[in-house]
């Protein structure tokens, strides 16, 4: 037996194993041995292709691209061409035939046995076998419509196979029984209802058509599976919250409030809160117990509803001509804009609101002073009116040049129209100035008359409610437009105690150079207004004397004194 023979058989005995530098080594010495080879009785070798522990294919160490020209034999792995030159040689066609055989029958040689033919098994040189936790799980995949496929990972022996699955299988039971055993929530077999896709349902309807996961105990749960579980909880109760609110919102029949205009288009109606509403006990509690039992009164019956003020129908009136506005002109901004102007704490801000919401009133702007003047944000809120309860703060505004009155209820109720704002002025210093009632004051009626027929022709100078009335033919003329002339919601008045003989002309010429149109003009000669204006029954009546607004509120009429003239400071 050689020596070479007597290494295979040392090789091949149970328990032995070469290391890898003895293989190594064992290569460089026999460069030719680079593929085992099966001998025969003649001259026929049949290459036979080096296999892993896992049966697989082992491709020659040499690229595919830098062919050393000492290699030995040509590997598995080189395609037909190479084997050319072995083909060509007339002695070799035995050696050809068997490197061109199929795998088919590589597979129907019999089993070497190591005992019987020694040298069969020094052709066959072991390699190393590596644990299986170091090669991947799966084989790598054959290149598509390859020619070598069948060859390089086509089974050899079917030992190998054999040994190689069942090791396989045992490793892929061990890593599941591991991956069980490390698992907190048991596996459950659940058949889940497949939802069709245009079937949509909400997160807890989700949750209880597939059950919790999460269901074990807080015990057996780590920090971030208790956190997940909480967090599920609390998005549970929103939704159901939101869901909730949801289903009011569709129950509640939709209103759409509209927005107010912008103020540098808006026609801007500035009302106090004792002018909107009746706080004449709340003033009394102000007065006679201080600032800070007032507060306490306001917050405990911040939910008791005030009543209505003598500014309360004015306000209704203006709604129900932006109301017809916006039916007319649905992107109309020309409208009337009313700001609750006050100088109440914020804490009464409350019940004013639910008091505005109670009646309906489209009051969005609120501008609470807290005891301080509110006569500083009129400007700020490009104010056109302003109207109080409040004398002081009256003149204050007029001095500012903002147009003011001081309301003062009626004495009994009167019927009002709510399809029509009907406002009422006096002639002289409150559409006029105060110059032809100067001369009055100072000369006599006589003297006036005289005056007046003199100056015909003459426009009279602006008092402090023209601006107003300016706005108020501004939006007359958009009804106009449309043929709503008798249907106009605003109709204006003019209540004068002047004669029409001798001082009429002069302020109708005035109301015509101006571009203005009143409806109607009523010339008293002196004589009471309280009959006519019970007659005419206005939102709102403008004058600038004391006496004639005694006058009308003893007929329940609505007025507003103006601080302005000479009337005041003979007064």
């Amino acid at each position: 037996m050689s020596q070479t023979s007597l290494k295979q058989k040392k090789k091949n005995e149970p328990g032995m194993r070469y290391s890898k530098e003895s293989l190594d080594a064992e290569k460089r010495k026999d460069p030719d041995k680079s593929g085992a080879r099966l001998s025969t009785q003649g001259s026929q070798e049949l290459p036979v292709p080096n296999s892993d522990s896992r049966g697989y294919v082992v491709r020659n160490q040499w690229s595919r691209t830098s062919r050393s020209p000492s290699t030995g034999a040509p590997s598995v792995d080189e395609p037909r061409s190479r084997n050319s030159v072995s083909k060509q040689a007339p002695n070799s066609s035995a050696t050809s035939r068997a490197s061109s055989a199929s795998p088919s029958q590589h597979e129907s040689l019999p089993l070497p046995q190591a005992s019987e033919n020694p040298s069969i098994q020094q052709t066959q040189p072991t390699r190393p076998v590596t644990s299986l936790d170091s090669q991947p799980p799966t084989p790598p995949e054959p290149e598509p419509n390859s020619r070598r496929t069948s060859k390089m990972y086509g089974p050899t022996d079917t030992w190998v196979h054999r040994e190689t699955r069942e090791a396989r299988d045992s490793q892929l039971r061990d890593y599941a029984h591991s991956c069980d055993s490390r698992e907190l929530i048991p596996k459950t077999n659940r058949e889940y209802p497949r939802t069709p896709p245009t079937e949509w349902k909400s997160y807890v309807q989700r949750r209880l058509q597939y059950g919790n996961s999460m269901d074990v105990d807080a015990e057996c749960m780590t920090e971030a599976q208790q956190r997940q579980k909480q967090q599920m909880e609390e998005d549970e109760v929103d939704e159901a919250y939101w869901s909730s609110v949801s289903m009011l919102y569709e129950k509640i029949p939709s209103c759409a409030r509209p927005r107010p205009p912008k103020p540098k288009h808006a026609i801007t109606v500035a009302v106090s809160s004792r002018a909107l509403f009746n706080m004449v006990d709340d003033r009394k509690i102000y007065e006679e117990e201080g600032l800070e039992k007032y507060m306490e009164y306001q917050l405990a019956n911040e939910n008791v509803i005030l009543t209505p003020g003598p500014a309360f129908r004015f306000v209704k009136a203006l709604q129900h001509v932006n109301s017809r506005l916006r039916d007319l002109y649905p992107e109309e901004q020309d409208l009337f804009d009313i700001v609750l102007m006050t100088n109440n704490h914020a804490q009464v801000g409350v019940r004013l609101i639910n008091s505005v919401n109670h009646y309906g009133l489209l009051i969005d702007r609120f501008c609470l002073t807290g005891g301080k003047s509110p006569i500083g944000y009129l400007k700020a809120y490009l104010t056109n009116l302003y109207l109080s309860a409040d004398s002081e703060k009256v003149q204050e505004a007029i001095k500012e040049g903002i147009a003011s009155a001081t309301m003062f209820a009626g004495a009994k109720d009167m019927a009002y129209c709510d399809t029509q704002l009907r406002v009422a002025f006096d002639g002289d210093a409150v559409l006029f100035s105060d110059e032809s009632e100067y001369i009055a004051k100072e000369h006599g009626l006589d003297k006036f008359f005289q005056h007046e027929t003199l100056f015909e022709n003459k426009p009279l100078a602006q008092g402090p409610l023209k601006g107003f009335l300016e706005d108020l033919g501004k939006l007359q003329k958009k009804f106009y437009a449309k043929d709503e002339r008798l249907l106009c919601p605003i109709r204006t008045y003019l209540v004068t105690a002047r004669s029409a003989a001798s001082s009429g002309a002069r302020v109708l010429k005035t109301l015509r150079r101006w571009g203005l149109e009143i409806d109607e003009a009523l010339f008293l000669a002196g004589a009471p207004k309280g009959p006519i204006l019970v007659k005419i029954r206005p939102h709102i009546f403008f004058d600038d004397q004391m006496f004639h607004i005694e006058s009308a509120q003893k007929f329940g009429t609505i007025t507003a004194h103006v601080p302005y003239g000479i009337a005041q400071k003979r007064n």
